[in-house]
């Protein structure tokens, strides 16, 4: 059954801190940053990617078949924002990138805006949220990152979007992680 599996990965994403290099990216904590706060802001999106509801949108059905689903939620608080990723059905043994964007998902995947970003114009894993993953051999892959600042509640991410290649970590194009192939819209949870 797919929903108690990725019932457990979830749970197990949820525990792990971010890839090696995000972690060494990020550098250690400095302790909470600016507009830290005790208030928790939680933002999730979860579903089956299809090709109507953009809930959960799908974008390439090559790299992101029938079947496929993710789940993503963000908590922010106390200084941080704690991100986790899980997909199940995807492609097997491949490399993704994602990343919050500012909008909700939209039929089309331009609709849902740039990366999100801590910092204007900070293109870099410490200001945006990355979450490249690997799919094992069955297609299930997970991602958690940690960042050093908390959500500003008047300009919170509105999804989580995956991306057909790996987040590129130098060059002209850092930032950038190929075509968007699925999004999953993400909603305040109270």
């Amino acid at each position: 059954m797919r929903v108690p599996a990725l019932l457990f990965i979830m749970l197990t994403a949820s525990c792990a801190g971010p890839p090696a290099p995000l972690q060494q990216a990020m550098g250690p904590s400095e302790g909470p940053s600016e507009g830290a706060t005790s208030a928790a802001i939680r933002l999730s999106g979860e579903g089956e990617f299809t090709a109507s509801d953009t809930a959960a949108i799908v974008y390439d059905r090559k790299l992101v078949p029938q079947g496929a689903q993710g789940s993503a939620h963000v908590e922010s608080a106390d200084g941080q924002t704690r991100t986790s990723l899980v997909v199940e059905g995807l492609r097997p043994n491949r490399r993704y990138g994602a990343h919050l964007h500012v909008k909700p998902c939209g039929k089309k995947p331009d609709e849902a805006g740039p990366h999100y970003q801590h910092k204007a114009g900070e293109i870099s894993p410490a200001s945006e949220v990355w979450l490249d993953f690997t799919t094992n051999a069955e297609g299930a892959g997970r991602s958690s990152a940690r960042n050093d600042w908390v959500l500003d509640p008047a300009k919170l991410p509105g999804s989580l979007v995956i991306h057909a290649k790996a987040t590129k970590t130098s060059g002209p194009e850092v930032g950038t992680a190929g075509d968007r192939v699925a999004c999953l819209t993400l909603k305040k949870v109270s």
